[in-house]
């Protein structure tokens, strides 16, 4: 856990100082009071400083306050002018970055913005607390590539009773899969599975009827 012991004239400048180090709030930390410091004899001789501990409780809010701060300092770094929004939603945390030509954080097929996400996921995560998922989009694209899967999925689906034979897609990451799979859930006439091991492993559309006639 990150933590910091820090001394001042009193308890109370110690947690602040504290909390401005740690970049976080009171209720995302555990404060301990190891010493509570005294004035001395005439508020000069004898006085002591307060110390404290604080360690941080990593709580979704505070992790979701890491992403912010992280993104925002990489993304500097990369010299990207970019907005970002983060937000709490149920048990995990969504990222929304927004600018001008971000094609560079998408990459072919999301595979940059699949890659970035992963990154910032361990990140916030390696303080320990509960596991939380990070999604990381750029100018809605995850929106616009679900809609787009979901419709390559129902054209091959058409495909795949039409010739009564069984189509493979182009691989994709475990988040792809799962929009396929759902898609063609409700689709009467073929079943899916996966084949492969990532990064190569890829969604099956087979026929029902030749399933059958096996």
């Amino acid at each position: 856990m990150k933590s910091v012991e820090v001394s001042a004239r009193s308890v109370e400048e110690a947690i602040e100082e504290g909390l401005a180090k740690l970049d976080s709030v009171r209720d995302d930390v555990n404060i301990s009071v190891l010493e509570e410091g005294s004035k001395g004899l005439f508020g000069l001789l004898g006085s002591r400083q307060a110390r404290v501990r604080l360690e941080i409780k990593p709580t979704i809010g505070w992790k979701a306050r890491a992403v912010d701060s992280f993104l925002r300092e990489l993304l500097h770094r990369m010299d990207i002018d970019t907005e970002v929004q983060v937000e709490v939603n149920g048990d995990r945390i969504e990222v929304d970055i927004t600018g001008e030509n971000l094609g560079l954080l998408i990459g072919r097929r999301g595979q940059t913005l699949d890659s970035l996400q992963y990154i910032v996921g361990l990140v916030v995560n390696r303080e320990g607390g509960d596991w939380v998922r990070v999604i990381v989009d750029v100018e809605g694209y995850r929106d616009r590539r679900e809609e787009t899967l979901r419709s390559l999925a129902r054209r091959l689906a058409g495909k795949s009773t039409a010739t009564g034979r069984r189509v493979a897609l182009d691989p994709m990451n475990a988040m792809d899969r799962r929009i396929v799979h759902s898609e063609l859930q409700v689709i009467d006439g073929v079943d899916t599975h996966s084949e492969g091991k990532d990064p190569y492993r890829r969604v099956i559309i087979v026929p029902k009827r030749s399933q059958e006639r096996a």
